[in-house]
């Protein structure tokens, strides 16, 4: 059987910039669009060009790019009432912008159209036919009708008059759009199919476009399309207004991979949604959003004991799909609810596999320091050195003999005070004792330069490690300021990133803890190697 295309849009620039705490450069905007290009997207929303100069830039610059088939869209609404369409700013802007494709927003919602826009019911729908026609004369247009399903539910009549309106001038996509993310699935899907075929005299598409106020962006997303839409508006890791839009990662994951009869991406590999998902977090700034279906790090994680015996033997015993088919892959946590079948799992290269005792030895010291406050599944590379010192095959590279930290103003007198650290550590390194300080712009990054100065003559390689992230929580809060504090250093190379965890009362000393491991870590690496 063929499977349906299903075109994918993605107004994560226009849309998806409209999310609390995100904001794009330009070249972040350049950066994504042609990431967005590169898997496939089939329309990609690039911003209002009357909005700012940045969306005016971008239109601009965009068009030096190679996007392939890929089609750029300027967003805008209907002109403005008692004005004509060719005299009206926003029309000009849009037209101005070149791009092959225009998306017009309109109001579909009669209360909207009386109450907010101040017009007449025909008023609107000829604000939305001369529009309509004036921009489908060079552009391919895409209708998206604001708030439809509130529209239909309140007026039915009317808000499928506002879709002929744009039907009839010109329009190649009418987008349904569930603009307050309120309507349940099989609205969703009963509206969709009844519009389609109100609309069967007209040679247009339709698509969908749904917020995710109550959750169900997604199963909206798909019952439309199961009720004949071919195209679908989001956003890539469902960044936007309120509680966002649908995430275009799942939609085409669950498209692709789990419903029949429909393909999206042209057909391509869904392989690189994993990176894709995360280079959007990165360049919005924004943490990744760990249980994120099909894309995050706990997608395919698995932590109990009998789920991690069980994927041991048959991996779809506790995974819907292979990880790989995203991108993604699977992680086997160790804590104290882990089994043997975790620590086997883990220390496959250290070829413990048969040694039944040495395993329990391990999950029992997993067990005692869980209930100190640590916490391995975000640091591996701690884990690793672990299972080294149970088996009684960790040597260490150095050995701390003491170290300090004096932190504060260089000169409390002075009108333009400065914060600064100071780190002296005392180590040995085979039969030698290093005495060495540095300064730094912080505790941790005073002990980190002390260190490196003191192992840099006996491990060059130490050069190619950066720190990239350095978290700190309580691990329990009723302590207050006597509580233990868990912090997690992540580190990497040319080659690999790596995490580690130090746990104390004295935050200096939990952090010194993290950095130990992670600089032991890349020399047993590096030592192997």
């Amino acid at each position: 059987m063929n499977a349906k295309p299903i075109l994918i849009y993605d107004t994560t620039l226009r849309d998806g910039s409209q999310g609390e705490g995100v904001s794009f450069s330009l070249q972040d905007k350049l950066n994504i669009a042609e990431r967005l290009a590169e898997i496939g997207i089939d329309f990609i929303e690039g911003g209002y060009p009357l909005s700012n100069e940045k969306d005016v830039a971008f239109f601009r610059e965009i068009k030096k790019r190679n996007l392939g088939s890929t089609k750029v869209c300027a967003f805008g609404m209907t002109r403005r009432k008692s004005m004509k369409a060719e005299d009206d700013p926003g029309m000009k802007a849009l037209v101005q912008a070149e791009t092959p494709c225009i998306t017009l927003v309109g109001k579909t919602w009669d209360y909207h159209a009386t109450e907010v826009l101040r017009v007449t019911l025909e008023e609107n729908l000829a604000m939305i036919g001369e529009s309509t026609e004036f921009l489908a004369r060079g552009a391919e247009l895409i209708y998206d009708a604001e708030h439809f399903f509130d529209g239909y539910n309140a007026n039915p009549e009317y808000a499928i008059k506002t879709l002929k309106a744009a039907a009839s001038a010109g329009a190649t996509w009418l987008s349904l759009c569930d603009t307050n993310g309120g309507t349940l699935p099989e609205r969703i899907r009963e509206v969709t199919k009844a519009t389609k075929a109100a609309l069967s005299d007209f040679n247009v598409q339709i698509g969908i476009h749904c917020h995710n106020d109550c959750e169900l962006a997604v199963a909206n997303s798909l019952a439309a399309v199961d009720a004949g839409a071919t195209q679908v508006q989001g956003t890539i890791n469902g960044i936007g207004e309120r509680c966002g839009n649908v995430d275009l990662i799942t939609v085409m994951a669950n498209l692709s991979l789990k419903k029949e009869g429909y393909s999206v991406l042209g057909g391509r590999s869904l392989q690189p949604l994993t990176e894709l998902s995360r280079f959007v977090y990165e360049t919005a700034n924004l943490q990744w959003r760990n249980n994120q279906p099909f894309v995050g790090q706990s997608a395919f994680a698995h932590k109990g004991g009998m789920h991690v015996h069980a994927i041991n033997k048959a991996a779809k015993t506790y995974e819907h799909i292979d990880p790989a088919l995203v991108g993604n892959e699977r992680r086997i946590l160790v804590s104290e609810l882990s089994g043997r079948s975790n620590i086997a799992a883990l220390a496959t290269k250290h070829n413990l596999d048969d040694d039944r005792e040495l395993m329990d030895k391990i999950l029992a010291e997993v067990v005692r320091l869980e209930n100190e406050g640590y916490q391995f599944e975000n640091a591996g590379a701690s884990f690793d050195l672990l299972i080294k010192r149970v088996a009684g095959t960790y040597t260490p590279h150095f050995e701390t003999i003491k170290y300090r930290v004096v932190a504060g103003d260089r000169s409390i007198e002075s009108k333009q005070r400065s914060v600064f650290a100071e780190a002296i550590i005392k180590l040995k390194v085979g039969e030698t004792l290093w005495f060495d300080a540095a300064e730094g712009h912080g505790p941790i990054n005073a002990l980190d330069a002390a260190l490196r100065k003191a192992l840099a003559d006996e491990y060059p390689m130490l050069a190619e490690m950066r720190l990239t992230d350095y978290k700190v929580r309580v691990v329990e809060s009723s302590s207050g300021t006597e509580a233990s504090i868990r912090v997690n250093i992540e580190s990497c190379d040319d080659h690999e990133s790596w995490g580690t965890i130090g746990v104390s009362e004295n935050i200096i000393e939990a952090s010194w803890s993290a950095l130990v491991d992670a600089v032991e870590y890349k020399l047993h690496k590096s030592e192997k190697k």
